[in-house]
């Protein structure tokens, strides 16, 4: 490949790559055509792109990024995966293909101007997502409101029961009269 050429893919990464600030490396050596489809059409369904790269281009490409980590785990057959809401989802997504297809292995990944190793990027996927954290906020934000409610109806419904109960029973002493 001609100078020229390697100029315009490294041009090429750095503008698709300039707005990823974390990303997984994973490596998808000895996957199959259609294994890498199904891969791929899930990933489209999540908005995750997975672009397979030539590693000196893509470090070469990072570096006038400011992102020289990533370099460190561009190895052997490597493809970076990226988008979707979070680094977090990429992960889980990268995990649960990785299960699936034995191929795919999850090299590191890059979050926070760090270098996550292969365990690092894995315990990603056991986080929760955006939405798992906006769930558990509102849940404890509405928490206490919940629990002055129980805590106000408690004792009334204990005084309607009283009141229920003792209208019942001079209902039956009148009727039994």
């Amino acid at each position: 490949m001609s100078k020229k050429i390697k100029g315009f893919i490294q041009q090429e990464y750095k503008a698709n790559y300039q707005d990823v600030s974390e990303c997984l490396v994973v490596s998808l050596r000895g996957m199959s055509g259609v294994d890498n489809n199904e891969l791929r059409g899930d990933l489209l369904a999540r908005d995750i792109r997975l672009n397979v790269v030539k590693n000196s281009l893509a470090r070469r490409a990072f570096e006038e990024l400011g992102r020289e980590g990533i370099g460190q785990i561009l190895t052997g057959p490597s493809a970076i995966a990226f988008g979707g809401d979070s680094i977090v989802d990429v992960a889980k997504a990268m995990v649960e293909w990785s299960k699936k297809l034995d191929a795919l292995e999850i090299k590191g990944g890059y979050l926070d101007d760090k270098v996550l190793d292969a365990q690092a990027a894995e315990a990603l996927s056991r986080m929760p997502n955006r939405q798992e954290l906006q769930a558990t906020i509102v849940a404890q934000a509405l928490a206490p409101g919940g629990n002055i409610s129980g805590a106000l109806m408690g004792p009334a419904r204990r005084i309607a029961g009283c009141i229920k109960a003792l209208v019942e029973k001079l209902e039956g002493a009148q009727a039994a009269a």
